[in-house]
């Protein structure tokens, strides 16, 4: 995949957008496929027939659970953006920007995701706190049950018996998604809505709209609305996926090593969307470091763009 890249011999925005589409369909049912002949591989035909198999809990249904989640993301996440850059025959590091990291933006970066961490948990216990008026209860009650059957099979995954399990999880759970969703969505999605609409608001806001419904849990659709135009805006303005990818895998390992410390500790995984681990004021100073921080890193980039241009 070595091409030259020339920007003006990419297709149509719209066509963009449609051929990632259709990649995107085409790895889902490629995906479908091969996670199929993995339970056939494991259970027979009875692992079609019998979804108790699939959640059991015990080690070789996890393995099985996992495979199933690499499978999905590599065939729905990455293919797409990947064949995206080869039809255009443009050379993957230069359409999607994967610029050498700097060790200053890098460590950045993770101090926006360290201190921003208490800000997504009062959203993310807002938006579980969400309730439809009453003509709306009959669609409340599909997202609930949506929501729920999502928390199970999260707690399926996210089971750990040892330190191997843990690197197990951090690399499917953490690793993987954080470099599928950020190709998909921040390299491929924005990257085309930016081209479409000139305005790269709209497009980081419209991916991450996108980013978050996608996910089918409406219960933590706000926090994931806002990650994905921080990760978004992370893109923007270092004008390189890395960060952005760094960012998606902070997010995830927090999540994976909470569920870790839980299990060590016999506190149901639960329980760790349902309470709050910081006082009121930790939220304000929170909110306060995280804009003073992107800010900042709107700036430093800006700063650093502008003596590369001079």
């Amino acid at each position: 995949m070595n091409f030259n890249y020339n920007e003006a011999e990419e297709k149509d925005a719209y066509i963009q957008l449609l051929m990632i589409l259709c990649y995107a369909i085409l790895g889902l049912v490629i995906g479908s496929v091969l996670s199929v002949a993995v339970i056939l591989g494991v259970y027979g035909t009875e692992g079609l027939s019998n979804a108790a198999l699939l959640t059991g809990g015990d080690p070789v249904s996890a393995a099985v659970l996992k495979a199933s989640q690499v499978l999905t993301t590599g065939c729905m996440f990455i293919f797409p953006p990947l064949m995206l850059a080869w039809t255009e025959k443009i050379k993957i590091s230069n359409f999607y920007g994967f610029i050498k990291p700097k060790a200053s933006l890098l460590f950045l970066v993770f101090m926006i995701m360290l201190c921003s961490m208490p800000l997504m948990e009062w959203i993310g216990l807002a938006n579980q706190k969400m309730v439809l008026p009453e003509f709306l209860k009959p669609v409340e009650n599909w997202m609930r049950n949506k929501e729920d059957e999502a928390m199970k099979m999260t707690i399926l995954l996210l089971k750990t018996k040892n330190v191997f399990d843990f690197l197990i999880n951090i690399m499917v759970i953490a690793l993987l998604p954080a470099i599928g969703e950020e190709l998909m969505f921040r390299g491929g999605v924005q990257r085309s809505f930016t081209r479409m609409f000139k305005n790269p608001h709209a497009a980081i806001w419209i991916t991450a709209f996108i980013f978050s419904a996608i996910h089918l849990q409406f219960f933590g659709f706000f926090p994931r609305l806002f990650l994905g135009a921080a990760f978004g805006y992370i893109y923007l303005w270092t004008g390189s996926l890395w960060y952005a990818m760094l960012a998606h895998f902070l997010n995830n390992a927090y999540a994976v090593s909470v569920a870790w410390y839980l299990q060590k500790h016999h506190i149901p995984l639960t329980d760790a969307d349902n309470s709050s681990n910081f006082p009121w004021y930790g939220y304000i100073i929170s909110l306060i470091l995280s804009i003073f921080l992107f800010k900042y890193l709107k700036n430093k980039t800006t700063v650093s763009h502008g003596k590369q241009l001079g």
